[in-house]
């Protein structure tokens, strides 16, 4: 696994519930968080397993995303910053891939869009000059009390963010990489103990698991390996931007370990993942799920 460095346990740096009752409107913000997530900004160390590579990450404004395009900037590789709307945390984002030496590119929009799923495949090939890692992290969710509460506006929604982006991307970005390269797919521990509250968001990650199943199968083939990350609960702005604000003094209690994970303590799985440690990886679901166990 990659290199993280950390000061303290990250209970010791508030990470341990209960936090301040808090809510925001979708799709929420790193700034707006109480106690603010850590993303590894103080603690990853690299050492050059990523040197010279040229990723794409979604979702990458804040939460899992910034975390991973951190690390994958002080391990050596351009980023592509892909968020929906949240200007300034993905400004913070490019500062920290910029302090660290590396390229960032900020591409803003609604992936469930195709035509920005091309684009984000584009301006990657144009910018960074390649694709050697895809990781499709960014997503979308809300609490629904019972599947009646449910429009099919809703559960589409949740289709086109979390699943028919993740196809768009992989379709466009996959004939242009090459042997030795990764896709990274985000699913989630909802895939294999959903809460009844997270229909329409456990439905999704549930189909991201097989999709990428499916398709590192084919993908092999040019000697791209697709893999998956399942976190469990994690401290990010979808949690106070979808869940009533009473949830979150005693979100992520239910873990062997008591507490969510920051989003610092998924960086290395991804890096892991990404670099050729892994080179016998392939089509794996890589839980780190805080003590949850799940079925691959």
């Amino acid at each position: 696994m990659a290199n993280q460095t950390t000061k303290q346990d990250p209970a010791a740096q508030g990470a341990k519930p209960p936090f301040p009752p808090q809510q925001q409107s979708l799709p929420g913000s790193d700034a707006a968080m109480r106690p603010q997530a850590d993303h590894g900004e103080e603690t990853y160390r690299g050492s050059g397993r990523l040197a010279g590579k040229r990723a794409i990450i979604t979702g990458a404004d804040s939460g899992i995303g910034r975390a991973v395009a951190i690390a994958f900037a002080r391990e050596g590789a351009d980023v592509l910053v892909s968020y929906l709307s949240e200007e300034n945390d993905a400004q913070q984002t490019r500062r920290l891939v910029e302090d660290a030496g590396r390229k960032a590119v900020l591409v803003p929009g609604d992936i469930g869009d195709e035509a920005l799923c091309r684009n984000i495949v584009d301006t990657a090939m144009r910018d960074l000059g390649g694709i050697d890692i895809l990781v499709n992290n960014a997503a979308y969710q809300k609490v629904f009390d019972d599947i009646a509460d449910i429009t099919p506006e809703e559960f589409e929604r949740h289709f086109r963010t979390n699943v028919f982006a993740m196809f768009n991307l992989c379709k466009a970005a996959l004939p242009k990489m090459s042997a030795g390269a990764a896709i990274i797919n985000t699913s989630s521990v909802q895939a294999y103990d959903p809460s009844p509250t997270l229909l329409a968001y456990a439905a999704t990650k549930g189909a991201i698991v097989t999709f990428s199943k499916s398709l590192a199968k084919q993908a092999i083939k040019q000697g791209v390996r697709v893999n998956v990350v399942a976190p469990g609960p994690v401290w990010t702005p979808l949690i106070p931007a979808s869940m009533p604000s009473e949830h979150t003094e005693k979100f992520g209690q239910d873990s062997l370990l008591k507490r969510p994970a920051q989003p610092a303590e998924l960086a290395p799985a991804f890096v892991f993942l990404a670099s050729q440690e892994s080179s016998y990886v392939v089509g794996e679901v890589l839980g780190v799920t805080g003590g949850s166990h799940i079925l691959p």
